[in-house]
Formats: C-alpha cells, sequence, structure tokens
C-alpha cells in the first residue's frame, strides 16, 4: 500500500451527531484519512459517485440511511457504479456478534466490513475504535488491488484486440465470409481443429483469430512449425526434460506444452511429426498428460490444439507416415482455407489493404493501381496465394512509383507481360527497377526468393525443401522469414 496516497472517504449519513462520531475517530489519523464528501440520503450518494468516477477509495455508510436506496440495495447500487470501491456500514441495530445471517447478507450485498454505532454509551467515538480504523486501511489495500487488476484485465483486452485487428481475415467472397462464420463458432468450443489448405493462404492466421476469439484469448498462444525443428529435438522442444534427462542437460527445461498450459498449441505442418513424436501427442490428447524426458510421473496440461497442414493427410495416413488414431482427433473440426484464385474478388481487397498498411509502415502515400494493374492481378493465379500477394505489395511499394502499372506488376512477379496484357510464362528475374537497376545485394535477394518459391511449389513440405537446399530446418525457416515467406 502507498503510505503517501490520501484514503478519502465518502460518508452516508442523515445525523450530525453519528458524523461527528466518525470524524472523531479518524481524527488521529487525519494526514491519511480524510471525509471528502458527507451526503445525506443513498440517491445524492449515486448520483456523486457517477459524477466523481475514481474520486473516492471508501464508502462509510450507515445501513439505516433516510429515503429510498439503503441498506443491501444502497450496497449493491453503489458496487455496480464502481466494482473496486469498498463499503464500510455501520448501523445502529443491536447486532448479537454471532448474528452470521446479518452478515452474510452484508458481505453478498458487496460491503468489506461492518459495526455498530454505540451497543454502549460512548459518544465520541465509533464503538470498536480501533477495529473500525484497521478495516479503512485494509478496505483502501483491497481496492488498490481490485483497480490494479480491472486495470491489467483492461491492458490484456485491449491487446487482444489490438492482436486481431493486425490479424483480421480479409475479403468479401462468400467463402471468407463462411470461413469467419466457421471461426466464430469453432471458437467456442475446446475440442481439436485441423486447418487445411495450400502453402500461403493463411492457416497460420486462422489458428491466431481462434485463439484470440476464444476463453483462453489471455493465455499463451504458442505456434510451433514441425518442419523447423530437427527430428532428434522434437520431443525435447514439445514436451521438454529434465535436469541430468541426457549428456548436457545441465537443468531442466519446460516443454512447448507446459509453456501453453491453459492455452492453444498450433502444430503447424503437423505431418512433419516424427511417429514416436505422434504417439506422445496422442497421449496428450487423450488423457491430457505429458512425458518428459527423465520423469518418471506425468504432467498434467490444459492445453487446445489447432494443427495445420497443406498436405492430405488421408493419403499420408495410408503411406503409413501418419497416425491414423492421430488423424481423427486432430480432425475434429475440420477447417478448409480455399486458394486465392478460387476466391478472385478478394484479390483487389487484400492489394488495397496491404497497400495502405506497408505504406503507412514506411511512411509512404499509398500508390494507386490502373485498370489494367488491377485486371492482371485479379487475372494471376496466385500459386503462392496470399502470402505470395503480400510480397509483391512490398515489392511494389519498394519501386517508388505514385502509379502501379502492369509493366511494375510483372516485373514485381518476375514475368514478362504478353502482347494482349497477360502474363507469358517464363520465370526470369528482371534487372530493372522503378528507379533503376537494383543493387547486388537486392539481386541476390530476388534471385533467392525466386529459388525457395520454386523449390518449395515443387516439394510437399519445408522440411522436404530444406533437404535439397541443403538446409538444417531450422535455417530454411529463418531464411524464409528473412525473405517474407513466412
Amino acid at each position: 500500500m502507498d503510505k503517501n496516497r490520501t484514503i478519502k472517504i465518502l460518508l452516508i449519513e442523515d445525523e450530525e451527531f453519528d458524523v461527528r462520531r466518525v470524524e472523531n475517530t479518524i481524527a488521529p489519523f487525519s494526514q491519511r484519512i480524510i471525509i471528502s464528501e458527507v451526503v445525506s440520503d443513498g440517491k445524492s450518494a449515486i448520483e456523486l459517485l457517477e459524477k466523481k468516477k475514481n474520486e473516492f477509495d471508501i464508502v462509510i455508510m450507515d445501513y439505516q440511511i433516510a429515503g429510498g436506496i439503503r441498506g443491501e440495495y444502497l450496497i449493491k447500487k453503489i458496487k455496480d457504479t464502481d466494482p473496486s470501491i469498498q463499503i464500510i456500514v455501520i448501523t445502529k441495530m443491536t447486532i448479537n456478534l454471532t448474528d452470521y445471517e446479518f452478515a452474510q447478507s452484508l458481505i453478498t450485498a458487496g460491503a468489506f466490513w461492518y459495526c455498530t454505532k454505540y451497543p454502549v454509551d460512548i459518544e465520541e467515538y465509533i464503538y470498536q475504535p480501533t477495529d473500525f480504523v484497521l478495516s479503512i486501511f485494509n478496505a483502501y489495500e483491497k481496492k488498490e488491488l481490485l483497480r490494479e487488476r480491472i486495470n491489467s484485465k483492461a491492458k490484456i483486452k485491449r491487446n487482444v484486440e489490438g492482436i486481431l485487428t493486425s490479424k483480421q481475415i480479409i475479403g468479401v467472397s462468400d467463402q471468407i465470409v463462411k470461413l469467419r462464420e466457421q471461426i466464430k463458432k469453432i471458437a467456442d468450443s475446446n475440442a481439436p481443429v485441423l486447418i487445411t489448405g495450400e502453402s500461403g493462404t493463411g492457416k497460420e492466421l486462422v489458428a491466431y483469430n481462434i485463439h484470440y476469439n476464444s476463453v483462453r484469448k489471455y493465455e499463451n498462444f504458442v505456434p510451433i512449425n514441425c518442419g523447423g525443428i530437427p527430428e532428434q529435438l522434437i520431443e525435447s522442444e514439445l514436451f521438454g526434460y529434465e535436469k541430468g534427462a541426457f549428456t548436457g542437460a545441465d537443468k531442466a527445461k519446460p516443454g512447448l506444452f507446459e509453456v501453453g498450459d491453459k492455452g492453444t498449441i498450433f502444430l503447424d505442418e503437423i505431418p512433419e511429426l516424427p511417429l514416436t513424436s505422434q504417439v506422445k501427442l496422442l497421449r496428450v490428447l487423450q488423457d491430457g498428460e505429458v512425458e518428459k524426458l527423465g520423469r518418471l510421473d506425468k504432467i498434467k496440461v490444459d492445453v487446445r490444439i489447432l494443427s495445420a497442414t497443406n498436405k492430405n493427410l488421408d493419403e499420408e495416413v495410408k503411406a503409413g507416415r501418419f497416425r491414423e488414431d492421430l488423424f481423427y482427433r486432430l480432425n475434429v473440426l475440420p477447417i478448409y482455407i480455399p486458394p486465392l484464385r478460387e476466391r478472385k474478388e478478394d484479390i483487389i481487397y487484400l492489394t488495397d489493404y496491404f497497400l495502405n498498411h506497408y505504406a503507412l509502415d514506411i511512411g509512404k502515400p499509398m500508390p494507386a493501381l490502373t485498370e489494367e494493374a488491377m485486371s492482371m492481378l485479379v487475372e494471376y493465379d496466385w500459386p503462392g496465394n496470399v502470402r505470395e500477394l503480400k510480397n509483391l505489395v512490398q515489392r511494389l511499394l519498394f519501386y517508388g512509383e505514385n502509379i502501379i502499372t502492369p509493366e511494375q506488376i510483372a516485373n514485381a512477379i518476375g514475368k514478362s507481360t504478353s502482347s494482349s496484357g497477360g502474363f507469358s510464362r517464363d520465370d526470369g528475374i528482371s534487372f530493372k527497377s522503378g528507379n533503376g537497376y537494383p543493387t547486388l545485394k537486392e539481386m541476390e535477394k530476388q534471385l533467392r526468393l525466386k529459388y525457395f518459391q520454386y523449390i518449395r511449389s515443387k516439394t510437399n513440405s519445408d522440411a522436404e525443401a530444406a533437404k535439397i537446399l541443403g538446409l538444417a530446418p531450422p535455417n530454411y525457416y529463418r531464411m524464409c522469414k528473412e525473405l517474407g515467406l513466412k
């Protein structure tokens, strides 16, 4: 408790004699406790509390105040006005010390403490003055803790709203409208969700929206790329280990399932999970228990599991690469995200959103698109889906032009335009940009980007692409992030 803060009291009392008794009781503590306002009826008290929000710390009220609003009803009205404010009740009623029913009715209504006014002939102060003053200090401390908790919850709520704003699913097509409705329904459940769709369609985006629209939204959201963790490390990453579990384990490490306890785990590229780890994941789904390396007893966890894949899991099961029982456990609530080429009406909306977002981010004016440029964007088949469109917009802004033409779009995609205004099918790289010639570093990035996209389009997973490129999965994932492919 802040010992320098003054405790401000609203006193609700209709008898001058009793006002003086409260004043006399707190007089020795006048540097810490002050009576800011005195009102004589409940209606005036409620109006004052609504007018002067957060100006009072404690209400001291006569239980038998004059007027229509009194007793437990007045207590409830005060708490409705400000849930954090604490209420101390004083009463003339002859109350036996074991009158638990009366005490319970006050606590249920929202009072912090109560005391009698004069069971004996005391005129100078409230009966039990020491307890009365202590209750004021304790009530103030409880009020401070409650306001801090309310402010923390409000801050977390604003953070969640900010995340949902930044992770909103853009589009007006029937498929996207249906997808948003599906997410809202699924968010209310705790059942596992399997999200399917081509690479770049926004599976992680859907997972974010499910979590932050659910009752778990204030808990951790833990995304895990199953193809980005080396096979020999994946179990220790997911489930953790105890000190001494293996050579080099000099301290215990919590697994990602422990980190995500009470929250949501998102398993991206779920088919890349080794069969041995699939068995342990199945146990988590069945029993809510994690087997930690080096530990005999199991750890209970409460997590919701969302998973995603761009592969056909039915075929993976038939090929023996994925457990059938795990597939059925994960596929309780399926969500399919259609590719961008199947929802052409969303392309212009997405382009406009990304142009506005990234132009603001880099402090440039938002460029305009010619009608021919818009037509080219709609006609393109977008093999990289929304991710490719996002990357394209960033490259167009890099050129710094005020008006975007078909030639600039073709250059940004790395294809030439045909005489009909469409794309011709060469995957060459242009040596020109809107501002002349790119630097060697820019060309190296462009070449690496095109080659990564090409290899990924010829493979079924990030792990397979990393192997062809001769990269460890974590390095592949990191480089994809640097190139804007993740």
